[in-house]
């Protein structure tokens, strides 16, 4: 059975637009502070949400509020930042030639090499030498699609029926916070459940 994996759900381009449409470009990052809060979904998943805002009492009230309505609790800091490692990210679509990218990137230093079951490929590296490694990939002819730093859960858990189910609609709530940035879980949700929701 397929799975997919909710470890990485990113949307900081939108995230920004919204914030872009409040803020003066005179003083668009003056007084935007980066918080993050952590916690537990339906399960027992993990998840982090990471926000950019003017009023952190005010987003921490909307976070706890959308955990709380779809079976969550939010966590103290460090409760499930732990189960996280922050990695290169560089991704490619399907049609990439994977086995020489494979090679190429694992000459240029990375980590690992995961290939998707929608044909897509990604490419992780530590933090430290992800500009070394995506530059040799593009010299290569392996512009990523995307790259970027993100946190990949170390332990994936499985969720199920109502569980998952519940864990999606918390991800997608979470989503739609204004001041939400990046948001990541280490649930994966089989192809079936998703179809469902």
């Amino acid at each position: 059975m397929a799975h997919s994996s909710w470890a990485n759900i990113q949307h900081r381009e939108s995230a920004q637009a919204r914030l872009r449409g409040k803020v003066r470009p005179d003083d668009a990052r003056e007084d935007l502070e980066p918080v993050r809060y952590e916690g537990y979904g339906p399960g027992g998943a993990a998840v982090v949400v990471e926000c950019l805002t003017r009023d952190p009492q005010r987003v921490a009230a909307q976070v706890r509020s959308t955990f709380v309505r779809h079976g969550g609790q939010l966590g103290a800091d460090g409760s499930v930042s732990y189960l996280f490692n922050v990695v290169g990210l560089m991704t490619y679509p399907p049609g990439t030639d994977a086995e020489r990218l494979m090679r190429v990137a694992l000459e240029a230093g990375a980590e690992d090499v995961v290939p998707n079951p929608d044909r897509s490929v990604e490419v992780l590296a530590d933090p430290l030498e992800f500009a070394t490694v995506r530059a040799v990939l593009t010299y290569e002819g392996f512009a990523p699609a995307s790259a970027s730093l993100t946190r990949r859960a170390a332990t994936p858990l499985e969720l199920s029926g109502e569980n998952a189910q519940r864990m999606m609609r918390l991800l997608a709530d979470l989503e739609e916070l204004e001041e939400v940035r990046d948001i990541y879980s280490n649930v994966e949700i089989s192809d079936e459940v998703l179809a469902r929701v």
